[in-house]
């Protein structure tokens, strides 16, 4: 049986749906930075964004490779836990429509770990693609978590 069309009062209320205004939490962690944010709408009202080092991956073999290996996963929970504690400070009080989240897995998994996370929303939406989280960045993240997905079935 086909779906019907969209008409009257149900169009009116899947725009009215569409276009009312969220406030939005944004969550984007890689090894190397971090970017948190909270949108009211398509505005960006509050953000914390940072970055870190993280050493890369060595060639080097025996008792180099295991010190290096221990370095990088110290500096990235030194990393880890600064995402965490931005997040905190900018989506802490948890009075969020949506968390949306991006960049590495593991990384934001890690970051959501924190017990003062706990009170954030699930994040919800599709996974933001993103190769730095630098402010620019995070002020163009609306055109991904705000955009309406339409699938047509024939």
């Amino acid at each position: 049986m086909p779906f019907p069309p969209l008409t009257g009062s149900r169009l009116t209320d899947l725009l009215v749906h569409a276009h009312r205004r969220r406030r939005i939490g944004v969550l984007l962690v890689r090894r190397g930075g971090f970017a948190v944010g909270v949108f009211d709408g398509r505005t960006l009202v509050a953000s914390k964004v940072d970055s870190s080092y993280v050493q890369g991956t060595t060639k080097a073999g025996g008792w180099s490779q295991q010190r290096y290996a221990r370095r990088r996963a110290n500096q990235a929970a030194a990393a880890f836990a600064d995402a965490a504690d931005a997040a905190f400070r900018v989506l802490g009080d948890g009075h969020l429509d949506a968390l949306v989240c991006g960049g590495d897995r593991p990384a934001v998994r890690s970051v959501r770990a924190d017990p003062r996370l706990s009170r954030l929303p699930e994040p919800t939406g599709p996974w933001l693609q993103i190769k730095d989280p630098k402010k620019r960045v995070l002020e163009a993240m609306p055109e991904q978590f705000l955009a309406v997905r339409i699938e047509l079935v024939p």
